[in-house]
């Protein structure tokens, strides 16, 4: 399963959410998951891991049926305050979702394979239950950003002394081996470092930036195949009729 957020976590959580300083990072990946993904609002999506916080609102602004699952209470109910009765929320395990085939148009994974101990098994459940495409926001390995956060988590407890750190690569192979041969494309943003700033944002939004690896914060879309449930066709059949004994 992984980490399970408790009280402590999510109110770690909630304070960087809530912190002005972060507002620009939220606001960034928040827009960079929307124009990757494009959804309609006629959409469904499901937001697995509640790490995503107030990134989901563009997600309620749009009016799209949302629905998020945690295994953490906590987690939820920081949610629930979020986003009040605007938002389905469940309890269950990211590895065995609670839902039928194709029950989603998106599945959104946003800083939750970081946390669990089988990202294959997580990815695989994320394509089972959506039919239109998959969208995974990571923590890159390979950004400046990245290697100070595990250094500082060498001289004092965060969140991230528990996290696992991806490159691009690594993710599109995990898609690879649980998808198949399906369309991927990915964009990394947190190139520069995090101060605000009409030049910073301009920089952040160039589609050629987007394409360097060593971004902070890396977006990846999957363009999936939908499963298709079958089931054994009854052939009616009607007898002949015979006007003659059988011998036997």
């Amino acid at each position: 399963m992984g980490t399970v957020f408790d009280f402590k976590d999510a109110l770690a959580y909630r304070r960087w959410m809530d912190d002005p300083r972060n507002t620009a990072v939220i606001e960034t990946e928040s827009r960079l998951m929307m124009e990757m993904l494009a959804p309609l609002s006629t959409d469904s999506a499901l937001s697995i891991g509640g790490y995503a916080g107030s990134r989901l609102a563009p997600f309620i602004d749009r009016g799209i049926n949302l629905t998020a699952l945690d295994a953490s209470p906590y987690m939820l109910d920081l949610l629930g305050e979020y986003y009040s009765n605007r938002i389905e929320l469940y309890r269950g395990d990211f590895e065995d979702l609670p839902f039928e085939d194709n029950s989603f148009n998106h599945a959104c994974l946003i800083t939750t394979l970081e946390f669990v101990d089988h990202p294959e098994k997580v990815i695989s459940e994320a394509c089972r239950v959506a039919k239109d495409r998959l969208f995974i926001g990571f923590l890159n390995r390979y950004a400046i950003k990245g290697v100070q956060r595990r250094v500082s988590g060498m001289f004092r407890k965060t969140l991230f002394n528990r996290a696992t750190f991806f490159s691009v690569w690594e993710l599109k192979k995990y898609v690879k081996t649980v998808a198949g041969d399906v369309p991927v494309e990915w964009r990394t943003i947190g190139q520069l470092p995090d101060t605000g700033g009409f030049f910073k944002d301009k920089i952040e939004r160039s589609r050629v930036i987007q394409r360097f690896p060593f971004g902070a914060f890396a977006g990846m879309v999957v363009t999936l195949v939908p499963h298709f449930k079958t089931r054994p066709l009854a052939l009616r059949y009607r007898s002949k009729g015979h006007t003659e004994i059988v011998p036997g």
